[in-house]
């Protein structure tokens, strides 16, 4: 049993009972570890962004849609891969979900080489984002050790500004920014301005 599999889920929203039974049946033969829900409101209820997973859901469903699920993901910048599940005349809804990131589409009937394709291909780039969402957070967590002041500093050197620039913008010596800059980069763990930028614009990206 491939044990990257069973460590992350594969998140199931539809609202045919059928649907769901037969994904959950030929995923778990395929050693993947499956939650089924029937709406996508007691999916949202039962969300965790901690956790590596993915998502299939119905493209339409009775209360919030697959599409509507998808924007209230994207809204709260969730990192997990998303693929609708779609009926024949469904595909060039599809295709405009695929623009707002979807991975892919599953058209009715499943065929299970093309399932089992899709779904390894979605973790991996889940495994990738959810790299990406956990350095976001350290990042922002060592940032947010940061004084107001040491902020300001900071700010000024992403922008580029010299000490004695950022000295003069902020009505201090330049001794004093000197310090700054040394306790911005012992608080952000970074030797170099190159890896401070990297820190700070990462930051900034993600908010």
């Amino acid at each position: 049993m491939n044990t990257s599999q069973t460590a992350s889920t594969v998140y199931i929203v539809d609202d045919d009972e059928a649907v769901r039974d037969s994904l959950r049946w030929l995923l778990e033969a395929n050693s993947y570890r499956v939650r089924a829900y029937a709406s996508a409101e007691a999916f949202l209820a039962d969300y965790n962004d901690d956790q590596v997973g993915v998502l299939i859901v119905d493209v339409r469903m009775p209360g919030m849609s697959g599409l509507q699920l998808q924007e209230e993901l994207i809204a709260r910048r969730s990192p997990m891969p998303v693929v609708f599940i779609t009926g024949h005349g469904d595909v060039p809804m599809a295709v405009t979900t695929m623009k707002k990131g979807a991975v892919d589409f599953l058209e009715k009937p499943f065929d299970e080489a093309d399932l089992r394709e899709i779904v390894s291909r979605m973790f991996e780039l889940a495994k990738a984002n959810y790299e990406k969402l956990q350095t976001q957070r350290e990042h922002d967590a060592m940032l947010s050790r940061l004084t107001a002041r040491e902020q300001q500093v900071l700010e000024r050197i992403v922008a580029g500004r010299l000490n004695k620039q950022i000295a003069d913008d902020l009505g201090i010596s330049i001794k004093t920014v000197e310090a700054h800059r040394a306790n911005i980069m012992e608080k952000l763990q970074v030797t170099t301005v190159a890896d401070l930028m990297k820190v700070a614009l990462a930051s900034e990206v993600s908010s």
